[in-house]
């Protein structure tokens, strides 16, 4: 199973990091291997909501990877699962206040299926990387 997380502190209320992390069309302004985002279907940042997303794969061509949220606490806690694409991965963010700060942890697991385990280093390289991406998310949201 490929693993990764990444925790930042932002000079930001929960609810507002929540907010802004719950409406996927924000993805594109911070995750700079988004190249097109929409809401498919559901309430925007709401348990059930449907992105249909294209990212960057791994040999630069465009890949669907499209997701739905599947819990949402405001200021705590948004989770996810891929539903279309190549990598069925799984993500949550866990929020926590400190001070008039917030704490955000981003983690990505994936269980390779099939003959996708040959690819396992390939995709533990790339979730590292997304989840990495927190930095420029901080850095937006103190802007």
């Amino acid at each position: 199973m490929a693993h990764a997380e990444y925790e930042v502190l932002v000079a930001r209320d929960a609810l507002q990091v929540f907010g802004y992390l719950a409406d996927g069309l924000n993805n594109a302004e911070w995750r700079d291997s988004v190249r097109s985002i929409a809401l498919r279907s559901g309430a925007a940042g709401s348990v059930g909501a449907v992105y249909s997303q294209k990212v960057t794969g791994a040999s630069g061509r465009e890949v669907p990877a499209d997701y739905e949220i599947t819990v949402a606490k405001p200021g705590a806690e948004l989770q996810f699962k891929i539903v279309a694409g190549p990598i069925r991965s799984t993500g949550a963010y866990y929020l926590s206040t400190e001070g008039s700060c917030t704490r955000v942890r981003f983690v990505l697991d994936h269980q390779p299926k099939g003959l996708l385990w040959l690819m396992s280093g390939v995709i533990q390289k790339a979730m590292e990387s997304e989840v990495a991406r927190l930095e420029d998310l901080k850095r937006i949201l103190e802007t």
